[in-house]
Parts: C-alpha cells; sequence; structure tokens
C-alpha cells in the first residue's frame, strides 16, 4: 500500500492518485457530503481508510475558506500569573473545545496598544468568538469586532457595546470586610490596598469596602484606600509609605487581588514585625496563602461559572448589548484547596439571585 510522502504533506492528489479514483470524489468523502453526490459506501470507506494510513491533515485555512469557518475561538487577557485569570483560561479552553473550536489566549500586559493590536489580529485571524477580559476600556474592542463580525463578550470589566459577565464585586467586598472587622477594635485601622483609579471593579470593591464601614461606625481616611495598581511592586512600595509616614499602623488590610497580595507577601517578608499581627483579607485566592503564619480570609470568584455565562450568550445568538450579568463569588475562610473548596456559609453574606 501506498505510504506517506517522506517529508512531504499528503495532498487530496495523492489519496485520489492511491484510490483511483478523482480528486473531487476524494473531497467529498473527506468533507462529509459524499451520500449527496451518489458515492458508493465501499468507496467512501476505503479513500477515508487511505487518508488515515496517508496521515493526510487537512489544511484548516483553507477549509475555513470554504466553510467560512475557522474553528479559532480567541481570548485576551492581562496575563496568565494569578489564578483568577488562570481560571477563566482554563474555563475558556475547555468551553471552545466542548464546541470543536481551537482555543487561542494572549495576554496583553493591561496595554492598551498591545490590546488593540492583538484584537485586530485576532480579528484578522476570523476567530468565530471573541472574550476580552480584564480590559478597563473595552468599547474600541467591541466596536472592532462588531465592524468585522465578530461577536465578542467582556469579563471582569464591563462595557456599554456588547454583552459583560462580571464579579459581584460590591457584594464579595462587603462579606470580606465583615469578616475583617470582626473583633478588630473600633480604633484600630482598616486600609483598603490595590487596584486603580476610575476602575469598575475597584470602585465597587472600595463601595463595599466603604459601606460595612460606616455599617460599623468606622472613619476611613482617604489615605486609608491606596489604589496603587495591581503589580506587587507598587502595593509594597505603598505599604512602605504608609508605614514610614508616622501614622498608626493597621489593624487590618483588604487587599485588593492577588498579584497586590504577592506585595504585601514581600513587605511582610522584609519586615515581619510591622504586620505580625494583623488581619488580611483578600479579593482573591490562592491556595498557598494558607502558609502564612497571618489570619488570612479569601474571596474566589467563580471563574467556571462566568465563562460558562458567556458561552451559553454565544450559543444563544441574541445581542443583548449592555447588559451585565453579575456573578457571585465564593467566601473561602482558613485552609483554601484548590480540589476541595473549603467554604463556610456566613448567617449575613449576601449572595446574587439571578
Amino acid at each position: 500500500m501506498t505510504r506517506a510522502k517522506p517529508g512531504g504533506r499528503t495532498t487530496i492528489r495523492d489519496i485520489a492518485r492511491a484510490a483511483g479514483t478523482s480528486t473531487s470524489t476524494v473531497s467529498f468523502v473527506l468533507n462529509g457530503s459524499w451520500q449527496h453526490h451518489r458515492i458508493k459506501e465501499a468507496t467512501a470507506k476505503h479513500i477515508l481508510a487511505l487518508a488515515k494510513h496517508l496521515d493526510y491533515q487537512p489544511n484548516q485555512r483553507a477549509r475555513g475558506l470554504r466553510m467560512q469557518r475557522s474553528s479559532l475561538a480567541g481570548m485576551i487577557v492581562p496575563h496568565h500569573r494569578n489564578r483568577f485569570f488562570a481560571g477563566l483560561i482554563e474555563s475558556f479552553e475547555s468551553e471552545a473545545r466542548r464546541r470543536s473550536l481551537v482555543p487561542i489566549v494572549v495576554s496583553t500586559q493591561r496595554d492598551h496598544d498591545i490590546e488593540e493590536q492583538v484584537t485586530a489580529t485576532l480579528v484578522g485571524q476570523q476567530v468565530e468568538l471573541l472574550v476580552i477580559a480584564g480590559v478597563r476600556h473595552p468599547e474600541p474592542l467591541n466596536q472592532l469586532c462588531r465592524s468585522r463580525g465578530v461577536r465578542c463578550v467582556n469579563v471582569d470589566l464591563p462595557g456599554a457595546d456588547t454583552f459583560s459577565v462580571v464579579t459581584d464585586n460590591v457584594v464579595g467586598a462587603r462579606n470580606l470586610t465583615r469578616m475583617l472587622l470582626k473583633d478588630i477594635p473600633q480604633s484600630g485601622r482598616v486600609i483598603f490596598l490595590g487596584g486603580r483609579e476610575e476602575e469598575y471593579a475597584t470602585d465597587q470593591r472600595v463601595e463595599g469596602f466603604l459601606s460595612v464601614c460606616r455599617e460599623h461606625s468606622r472613619t476611613v481616611e482617604p489615605g486609608d484606600i491606596l489604589r496603587c495598581g495591581y503589580s506587587p511592586l507598587a502595593s509594597k512600595a505603598a505599604l512602605e509609605a504608609l508605614y514610614s509616614d508616622g501614622g498608626t499602623p493597621p489593624a487590618a488590610l483588604l487587599v485588593n487581588s492577588i498579584t497586590a497580595f504577592e506585595g504585601f507577601a514581600m513587605f511582610w517578608q522584609a519586615y515581619p514585625e510591622r504586620v505580625r499581627h494583623a488581619r488580611l483579607a483578600c479579593f482573591d485566592w490562592d491556595p498557598f496563602a494558607a502558609c502564612l503564619p497571618l489570619d488570612t480570609i479569601m474571596l474566589r470568584q467563580d471563574m467556571e461559572k462566568m465563562i460558562q455565562t458567556c458561552f451559553e450568550w454565544f450559543d444563544d445568538g441574541a445581542e443583548r448589548a449592555g447588559e451585565v450579568v453579575i456573578i457571585p463569588p465564593r467566601l473561602v475562610i482558613g485552609n483554601p484547596s484548590e480540589s476541595q473548596f473549603l467554604q463556610k456559609e456566613l448567617p449575613d453574606a449576601e449572595y446574587y439571585q439571578p
């Protein structure tokens, strides 16, 4: 029997030559339409067996042009290094493959120019859908997708021009803050660390934090809200500045994101005595934080449900532009584990009701 060409790619012509039939017959068999062209089942089986034996690999680009499909699913994220975005990526890849799509994920480092460049490239590759995660101002990207007929959805940070899926940031911050303030003396200083100015997620988390502080009749000064960004070095520098100003050291901190929490860990390693008795809450989750010898509460966003909701929207076909679906997070207390989410139901916790 004929073998695959050494050093070359098997073509439809090679299969036709081996089968003693026409290239059109082979093409009809390979694209599954042979029954409509009165091709015998025995012939079809013979051609498929030859294609497998010759290690035939279809040209996906040419196939996509013929079928007006690329079978590609795109996603952009700020970076891969924290568990929230990594979890979104894993769920995205799983949902894409369930639909026989090939996932393509690109990080943009929260750089607007890179976001636009990557989006334009993915749209140019005719991705069938695009998930835009963690982009501060997604509207230009949404408009680019719409102009090229590519359906897109915003995740984590919403936009007005398409469907968006976000975490319930306000309720999550309220639940974290309630746990954070439990048994903290009224005179104890409470700090919000991390996040950016004029950013949807940070604004909502600060709102939830402040509302619970007001419930407890706590005064929060402007200097107690440290929107230093998300990078570890920035949050470490913010803490160094906080402790160097001679003010009251914080009794408790709500840290906005696991990357800002990494900055706290760096500060703690450098100055362990300064934060030894501080209580921590983090609007993010990492099981290794349980190893810290500090009282730590963490919140895990439901990445699986967020991505599932995105693909349900893609499957449905209705535009629902400007609609924002809010997904409740999980509160993880004590010893969180990646394989076993140990959660404590809180009697005063608020949960999203769809």
